[in-house]
């Protein structure tokens, strides 16, 4: 998600950190585990500490399972949700990026959340 919301290509990061992008895109989809090495020099070309990519990690395997079955994980590997959070933070007004979240939240049906924000 970082690579897409950066506005970079596969390819593109792969050169920074020498790798091909098909390299990466295994690294991206979980076909391939990613060294230690090429962890950091991934957060570094990307502005991000290493923590970043384990923060939404659960504690526990069977989390892990339940986790990776989520809708809510699916929802968030989507370029929709992508392109969506992009454009959201190009608003360079941030009482109307505001607005437009709580617009957001009140027609997904979370009125409650929306109203108290």
């Amino acid at each position: 998600m970082r690579r897409t919301l950066l506005g970079l290509s596969q390819e593109i990061l792969g050169e920074a950190v020498g790798i091909t992008f098909q390299q990466l895109q295994k690294y991206e989809r979980g076909m391939n585990r990613i060294s230690a090495s090429r962890l950091f020099n991934l957060s570094q070309v990307l502005g991000v500490p290493v923590g970043f990519f384990f923060e939404d990690l659960p504690a526990t395997e069977q989390a892990t399972r339940i986790a990776l079955g989520s809708e809510e994980g699916e929802t968030m590997a989507r370029r929709e949700t992508l392109e969506l959070v992009r454009a959201y933070y190009r608003v360079p007004d941030g009482a109307v990026r505001r607005r437009a979240f709580d617009l957001l939240k009140a027609l997904g049906g979370d009125v409650r959340e929306a109203e108290d924000a």
